[in-house]
């Protein structure tokens, strides 16, 4: 599959329809059979992505049935009421990142390997923007709570996160200061620029060593990512923003304090079903902190950062406040669910049909540094063919639960996977190609899961 976003030469579909109102029809040419695959489906197809930093507690989190009868462990309660869209995962695990904890939300969303030698490769959430950003204002949205987002190019370039709330609505539903015409000329102004850029280092390219070129390599991706985003607003301009409801507004373009956390994530949450609704993109990622700065709920009694929590190193009253986080997160999630079950897209459907959301860790138990068996839950999606209402176990009913007091036991199946091909990257893939992303192969996948 062609590469839409990055490749320049592709002809834009707005320019080829313009061109077709006129007296000559443009032919069918090769550079344009990536938008017509990607109008092969016309019902819009949505999917979001949410990270919780540092694993879960899993003597609290795992459920230990498979199938559809399993009971729902007591981090996982808030979830009940979503059993029928809901397919909770174990047993799961990216084998490029095991051993390296700490930097498991790079890969959570690519399946790449970690190290010195490695370069990251793009996430599936941009994989799978290559073929809805054709329809959309903006191909995604990345929305961080700290540091940067889940979502990578396929240089291996990270891309940047929106954080405030405002900001985030500001961006996608309101209209440019100066008016349409100042927009552009400011579009066209950074457009030169990065054409400046672009000459500048070329002229430098011949005086430059390999560790140079490897570095401003990565610059001119950065800068190629910079000028596909510029030419997507300029095309975009004359496109009228959707209308927002007053309700809407007053529920969504607000700052909210990060130490409000329950505010905060709901107002997130309620930006990205406004976003799925209005049809303004149809691809986002949330990521709730890293590994090493989670924060702090104070609304529910903890002061200490998830990252604190974690490494509880057998503290009954830090064990308590883990979970205690992992139930607040999940019950933020189930807000999201229910917000996109309750909400109608353009034809009328619920959202939640048309909308697979993933939500997880890259991180099994902050505690053993332990990336097997990833704490993981798939909803919605059914619009698309996806089938719920059971716990995927690929422990391979080999779990028999947690002692503290024999740490063997304890770390066993959240350090080194039960099931060796039990990949991420295939669940990764299943979304991908029912999002219309046309491939067999995703990551280090080895086959697809079937739901």
């Amino acid at each position: 599959m062609s590469n839409i976003q990055t490749q320049s030469w592709l002809i834009n579909r707005r320019h080829a329809l313009r061109a077709m109102g006129t007296c000559i029809a443009l032919p069918m040419l090769e550079c344009m059979t990536p938008l017509r695959a990607a109008e092969k489906i016309s019902t819009p197809r949505r999917s979001a992505f949410i990270y919780l930093a540092n694993g879960v507690h899993s003597l609290n989190y795992q459920i230990t049935e498979s199938g559809p009868d399993y009971k729902f462990s007591q981090s996982l309660k808030p979830l009940e009421k979503h059993r029928e869209v809901i397919t909770p995962f174990s047993g799961l695990h990216h084998p490029g990142s095991l051993g390296h904890h700490h930097n498991c939300i790079n890969v959570f969303l690519t399946g790449g390997k970690i190290g010195a030698a490695h370069r990251n490769t793009i996430s599936v959430d941009q994989k799978m923007a290559e073929i809805t950003g054709q329809h959309t204002r903006y191909s995604s949205m990345e929305i961080a709570l700290t540091q940067g987002s889940l979502a990578w190019t396929a240089d291996g370039v990270q891309l940047p996160a929106m954080r405030k709330c405002s900001q985030i609505f500001a961006s996608l539903f309101e209209e440019p200061k100066g008016g349409i015409a100042a927009q552009r000329k400011a579009l066209r102004r950074k457009a030169s620029v990065l054409d400046d850029n672009l000459a500048e280092v070329r002229s430098l390219e011949q005086k430059m060593g390999t560790a140079d070129k490897g570095r401003m390599d990565q610059y001119l991706t950065s800068v190629r990512e910079a000028e596909i985003r510029t030419r997507r607003a300029d095309d975009w301009l004359d496109t009228p923003l959707p209308k927002i409801s007053d309700a809407d507004r007053k529920r969504t373009n607000r700052d909210v304090s990060k130490v409000q956390a329950g505010d905060y994530f709901r107002t997130v949450y309620d930006l990205m079903v406004l976003a799925f609704q209005t049809d303004v993109t149809r691809v986002a990622t949330f990521s709730l902190g890293g590994e090493g700065d989670a924060f702090a709920i104070p609304e529910i009694g903890i002061t200490e950062s998830r990252h604190q929590l974690s490494h509880h190193g057998g503290d009954e009253g830090y064990m308590e406040k883990l979970t205690k986080y992992d139930t607040f997160a999940i019950e933020q999630y189930s807000y999201f669910l229910s917000r996109l079950e309750e909400t109608k897209d353009l034809s009328g459907k619920p959202l939640l049909g048309s909308t697979m959301s993933l939500f997880g860790s890259g991180m099994s138990y902050g505690h053993s540094h332990g990336n097997a068996n990833l704490p993981l839950v798939l909803a919605g999606g059914s619009d698309l063919g996806l089938k719920h209402g059971s716990h995927l176990d690929f422990n391979e009913g080999h779990f028999d639960g947690y002692t503290l007091d024999k740490p063997g036991d304890h770390y066993r199946i959240c350090s080194r996977p039960v099931n060796s091909d039990a990949h991420m990257s295939n669940l990764l893939l299943l979304m991908a190609q029912k999002m219309g992303v046309e491939t067999d192969q995703f990551g280090d996948s080895n086959k697809v899961i079937t739901l």
